[in-house]
């Protein structure tokens, strides 16, 4: 787990490539503490950096930049390849072994050996990992960009004036002084209806997220051009979603337990694999629980495993955390959070997610990742389940509503219009409201349609800004039931933009590796080819998942609704937070040319006064304009 950076700019000395990037670097210092690295080449006006964060092989010979025994490729790479010992005994047997012979048992040294023996595409499609790295090719004098499949590392890029930039966070790509900085506000309209910015935009004009299972190729003809290549994917979701559905899995239910067992039990062995001390997030849910109960399994000695609670107790997961622990017989940390600790984490938000974020579940994720961090390096995390096993709650109730769907074409606008003079009192006109929100999900054209839908924090009605166009998305295919399609979505966007980016920048501002086991691609392409009543039964999803566990685990001690992972925010705005809110409400002028200040006191005053639950919406809009305001 590292951080990664560097530029083209043709026609800049040796020594103002260096200087550039030694600049790009420092802002990412704490994705990689243990060592920096940079290489240049002033004929081609490129440089490459590198921070790293020691896992696999802390000699120097896992020092990156690093050049292939071949002396064609340079690398940056920042990730895991979790199969890298099967990838060398697979060079090894074919007679494909690196001139010299190996160096050292980094799996970066893995990955040019076989960039040189199979090029890029087979080399991607044959390792199993969590990646972004930037790859140049002195003979075809190329820079390759790559993600893995599911998005779990991240990878910005574009041209800003006549040079390339690309890193691993945004923050990198502004120190650099050819860096323009222009606000996407189509983007930003997006971030508001869901709190994240999905790919391929960023909050940045001409700035993008690389998608994820796909390479990005920059020629020469792009670079004297100042052009960009379409990234080509080496896997796509939607194919592992489709060939799933086409080739469906044959066996009993309780085949499907021991298959998915089995993967899951592989997947969580290969990611326990470090020279660096290793522990697990564990909520007490199904996901961390399984994957904690995997590597307890394993081994004989002691698995530690860390936990967050809320003085909330409707939010508080800690004891039911400390419960799998005890029968799991792990050496159990767990802390509570205060408010106080909340509000002097506030002010570096905008610094650790350098653009808009709004999940405000990233309190808890850097908090666990900061407790974690003071015993391991490295932390296994149970992230993928919901999306992939039909866990959100949200899921069956779309089965439900898209079944009488039809009942959205009767004239419900003139009955609600009838009875909004009647209604009187809070709860009633709550009743009438959420009654709205059905009708208009009802009358949403497809299943994606509805999903997008009830994810947008406005429900289709205006952002509080001025422009209200949205940012480009990436579409998915429509698969037999609504439940997967929508869930197929959420993996798609949800998972990579929302849930990864908190929890990389979370871990990474601690200097702290995380991995998740069911993100495994072999995992999801299982998932992908199960009927739907093994993972969504009498409305309650991950049934094959839920089975695994009880099989580590009793039922009585996992058997429970979904929480999730949540701070009590609605009251934190109206309480500890309330001064703070009010503060910085107040920056935002009165004839602001970005926000309707009228819209967004409103927006306050109902939430204020218990009339309306504002808080996701204020709190977005109290990130895009933090955001702004260290900005611009």
């Amino acid at each position: 787990m590292c951080g990664i950076t560097g530029f083209i700019h043709p026609g800049t000395s040796s020594d103002d490539l260096s200087s550039r990037l030694t600049t790009m670097l420092k802002p990412i210092h704490h994705r990689g503490p243990d060592d920096a690295g940079t290489w240049v080449d002033a004929e081609h006006g490129i440089a490459l950096g590198h921070q790293r964060l020691s896992i696999l092989d802390l000699s120097p010979a896992g020092h990156q930049p690093m050049a292939s025994a071949c002396a064609r490729y340079v690398i940056v790479f920042n990730g895991e390849i979790y199969n890298h010992l099967e990838l060398r005994l697979q060079l090894e047997k074919a007679n494909q072994l690196p001139s010299g012979g190996w160096q050292g048992h980094s799996d970066t040294e893995t990955l040019l050996a076989c960039f040189t023996a199979w090029g890029v595409q087979k080399t991607l499609q044959a390792s199993v990992g969590m990646f972004a790295f930037a790859l140049w090719d002195k003979l075809d004098q190329t820079l390759t960009l790559a993600r893995d499949r599911i998005g779990e590392k991240p990878l910005y890029y574009g041209w800003q004036g006549a040079a390339f930039l690309f890193g691993s966070e945004l923050k990198a790509l502004r120190a650099n002084p050819a860096f323009a900085g222009q606000i996407d506000w189509h983007a930003a309209s997006t971030f508001l209806r869901l709190n994240y910015i999905p790919a391929p935009s960023t909050v940045y004009q001409n700035l993008l997220k690389l998608v994820p299972g796909t390479v990005l190729t920059l020629t020469q003809a792009n670079i004297r051009q100042k052009t960009l290549s379409v990234p080509v994917p080496y896997w796509s979701l939607a194919h592992a979603a489709v060939h799933g559905r086409d080739h469906p899995f044959a066996g009993s239910f309780e085949d499907a337990v021991d298959a998915l067992e089995l993967l899951v039990r592989q997947a969580v062995q290969l990611q326990s694999v470090a020279d660096v001390p290793v522990g697990a997030f564990l909520s007490g849910g199904i996901d961390s629980s399984t994957v904690v109960a995997m590597m307890q399994s394993a081994t004989t000695s002691k698995v530690t495993t860390f936990s967050i609670g809320m003085p909330d107790s409707r939010m508080d997961e800690s004891q039911h955390a400390a419960s799998v622990a005890r029968h799991l017989g792990t050496n159990h940390v767990e802390h509570i959070i205060q408010p106080r600790e909340a509000l002097d984490l506030i002010p570096r938000l905008p610094e650790i997610w350098d653009e808009p974020f709004a999940d405000s579940s990233q309190i808890p994720t850097y908090l666990v990742s900061r407790l974690a961090k003071q015993q391991v390096t490295v932390a296994l995390s149970g992230d993928g389940g919901d999306e992939f096993f039909l866990g959100y709650p949200q899921y069956a109730f779309y089965q439900k509503l898209w079944r009488f769907r039809y009942f959205g074409k009767l004239p419900w606008q003139s009955t609600f219009k009838f009875l909004s003079p009647i209604v009187q009192g809070k709860r009633a006109k709550s009743t009438i409201s959420r009654a709205n929100s059905v009708v208009k999900a009802w009358r949403q054209p497809s299943a994606q349609m509805l999903n997008r839908y009830w994810c947008d924090r406005y429900r289709n009605e205006a952002v509080p800004l001025l422009e209200q166009q949205g940012a480009s998305m990436l579409d998915f295919p429509i698969l037999d039931d609504v439940a997967t399609t929508a869930a197929l979505w959420d993996g798609g966007t949800y998972l990579p933009d929302d849930i990864m980016v908190k929890v990389d920048r979370a871990a990474m501002a601690n200097s702290l590796e995380t991995r998740s086991p069911l993100l495994d691609h072999r995992i999801i392409e299982f998932a992908y080819s199960l009927p739907i009543n093994y993972k969504l039964h009498n409305n309650v999803g991950k049934r094959v998942l839920r089975e695994v566990l009880y099989r580590h685990v009793p039922k009585i001690i996992t058997n429970r609704p979904k929480a999730g992972f949540s701070v009590p925010l609605s009251d934190w705005l109206n309480n500890e937070l309330k001064l703070w809110v009010e503060d910085e409400l107040e920056r935002i002028p009165k004839n602001s040319e970005i926000f309707d200040k009228i819209a967004i006191n409103l927006l306050w005053k109902e939430h204020k006064f218990g009339l309306k639950d504002n808080s996701e919406k204020i709190w977005g809009l109290l990130t895009l304009a933090a955001f702004i305001q260290k900005n611009q």
